[in-house]
């Protein structure tokens, strides 16, 4: 696959699982993805090895990401173009069955969902989202002395101190 190919739900034939139990998110990134962001967004990721865990792939405005090994979908984002240029997510939803996605915080889905398409999906560095995250999942676990490297790669596929593995533009080499 080359990198202008653009990742799609048939790729994946019946292992991608639609949300069971879409709650609209009540948080949202802020932030104005640019026109050159939005094109690599709307090309998605494709996992190239079984430590990535994410599929993300575009439908119109919605972008969709799901778990790789599982195939759950977590979210769904609705992207809108902005006055001047870019766009933002106006609008997403995440999965809220217990059995697919344990997540109940507000502030961790919105950073979840922000990184994994700053990080895993454009290739940025994204350290505050990173720590932000490893914060949050500190937080919830109870465990302050949790190993940053551990949660970004139970949760992204990535260490604390480097993105995902070497892509093409951003996306996966297949």
């Amino acid at each position: 696959m080359s990198a202008d190919e653009r990742v799609t739900r048939s790729q994946f034939s019946s292992r991608l699982r639609p949300l069971s139990a879409p709650q609209p998110m009540a948080r949202l990134p802020r932030r104005i993805w640019s026109d050159e962001d939005w094109q690599q967004i709307q090309r998605g990721y494709l996992p190239r090895e079984m430590n990535e865990k994410w599929i993300v792939f575009a439908e119109e405005e919605v972008v969709l990401l799901h778990r790789s090994w599982t195939g759950h979908g977590l979210f769904a984002a609705t992207f809108a173009p902005v006055d001047g240029g870019g766009r933002r997510i106006a609008g997403a939803v995440v999965e809220r069955d217990t059995e697919r996605y344990e997540g109940t915080d507000d502030a961790y889905d919105c950073i979840l969902l922000e990184l994994v398409l700053a990080a895993i999906v454009l290739g940025e560095p994204a350290p505050e989202l990173r720590s932000e995250l490893v914060e949050l999942t500190r937080r919830k676990a109870g465990s302050a002395d949790a190993p940053a490297d551990l949660i970004l790669h139970s949760l992204l596929g990535v260490r604390n101190d480097a993105g995902p593995a070497p892509t093409e533009g951003g996306r996966a080499r297949v």
